[in-house]
């Protein structure tokens, strides 16, 4: 295939300005979906150009790619809602919908496949267990800043692990020297995905926090081999 793209057109999604999406297709049919859903810990400060690096790459593998915004700092709840509406709204379809997510990105794009839209999701260093999250003071006080309160029994619809099992197979790839969001959150996660009974992966590579969203690095081309897989 060609790693031509016809160029990056920005889709809104709602009223808000930071609801829309920036779609980038390749020059030959797609071989599926990529939606990716960049991190910051849900703060207002880190934005969708975090994702735009990966997107290139993603392309030349045949991707069509639909990178989003969404609001930060005002609340879960329209956080959510807007990662929920901006996978909906996505201007392509495909079989394969692949969800990819760094960081808090992960935790919203695992959160997110529990109520349909996504047939796989690839969490980069996910923030998918938010009390221990909350406990370790990821972010400095990001998850209570993000849910407006300390985590509890009434969050368990917004925390991925006390979700599982989800229908569609998750993929974890985290780096062994993570200061900012410590391995053992994918451990655990994939832990009790599969004593659930779902199909989920972690690999573990070397590298920190960073590593995973560096196109040029070999934690990228490992997720693009994995891509490669799904369809």
């Amino acid at each position: 295939m060609s790693k031509a793209t016809t160029g990056t057109r920005r889709v809104d999604y709602g009223d808000d300005p930071a609801q829309y999406g920036e779609l980038t297709l390749p020059s030959g049919d797609p071989r599926g979906l990529a939606i990716v859903v960049h991190g910051g810990f849900w703060k207002p400060e880190y934005g969708i150009e975090y994702a735009r690096p990966l997107v290139p790459s993603l392309v030349a593998a045949g991707w069509a790619t639909w990178a989003i915004e969404y609001r930060r700092g005002s609340g879960a709840a329209d956080t959510l809602a807007d990662v929920r509406a901006a996978i909906a709204a996505a201007p392509v379809e495909a079989e394969t919908v692949v969800g990819i997510g760094h960081s808090a990105g992960g935790h919203l794009v695992t959160w997110a496949a529990s109520g349909g839209g996504l047939t796989h999701v690839v969490s980069q260093a996910g923030v998918l267990d938010l009390t221990a999250a909350y406990d370790e003071d990821l972010g400095g006080g990001a998850v209570e800043a993000f849910l407006g309160h300390p985590p509890g029994p009434t969050d368990a619809d917004v925390d991925p692990i006390r979700l599982v099992p989800l229908d569609v197979p998750v993929w974890c790839i985290h780096g062994a020297d993570d200061d900012n969001v410590p391995i053992s959150q994918s451990r655990s996660y994939v832990a009790a995905a599969r004593a659930a009974g779902a199909e989920a992966d972690l690999v573990e590579i070397e590298g920190d926090h960073f590593t995973l969203v560096d196109p040029d690095s070999d934690a990228w081309a490992t997720t693009l081999a994995h891509l490669a897989t799904l369809a």
